[in-house]
């Protein structure tokens, strides 16, 4: 079983490139915000932890946390930003290392792929056998946000300014996948990938 990451900046593809692979390989595929999400419902492993440092103004009704709530206090604030990131991150770490472990026991895949736009910020490549970057060029990945989530030039712009730069991505993967052109030559790049890693 190989383990692979996959990163890239926002609205670069990742999700299609995953469902590809879904789709046509033997896969456990976990995407690192998904994971997040789950650890911090309530009665899971951060949700305590977070209620504690963010006080209950975070809550819904139903005691869940309103993530958009959430947001809004540690999107302006580094050092808020860092104390969530403090929980909740070694959590998702965690937990994505046991499910490896899982499936190295069962034996039934050849691929355990971990998507994370914080993967080489989080160390993930220290556990990886290979970290791909997809590459698109940020014009496209701004006319993609703006029709898939409806999100604005300002918004887009704050969020990338969070995020690697293409020349830090490509300095620390080991493979780029080229997402600017029609999905059939990604799809070729990625089986071409996968190929080489078997």
């Amino acid at each position: 079983m190989k383990i692979i990451g996959i990163t890239g900046g926002i609205g670069a593809g990742k999700t299609s490139v995953l469902n590809y692979i879904q789709k046509k390989y033997k896969a456990r595929i976990v995407m690192a915000d998904l994971v997040a999400h789950m650890l911090e419902e309530p009665g899971q492993k951060c949700y305590y932890s977070i209620v504690e440092t963010f006080g209950s103004g975070i809550l819904n009704s139903d005691m869940t946390i309103n993530r958009q709530k959430l947001a809004q206090i540690v999107f302006d604030d580094e050092a808020k930003r860092l104390k969530l990131n403090a929980i909740v991150h070694p959590a998702v770490k965690e937990y994505i290392v046991n499910e490896i472990g899982e499936e190295r026991k069962n034996n039934k895949i050849d691929y355990f792929i971990i998507e994370a736009a914080l993967l080489l910020d989080d160390k993930y490549d220290l556990i990886c056998d290979k970290v791909w970057y997809i590459y698109t060029e940020e014009n496209l990945r701004r006319e993609r946000l703006k029709a898939s989530r409806g999100y604005s030039d300002e918004k887009i712009t704050d969020i990338v300014k969070t995020q690697l730069t293409e020349s830090a991505f490509r300095e620390k993967c080991d493979m780029v996948i080229d997402n600017n052109l029609s999905e059939e030559d990604t799809y070729a790049q990625i089986d071409a990938a996968l190929r080489e890693e078997h």
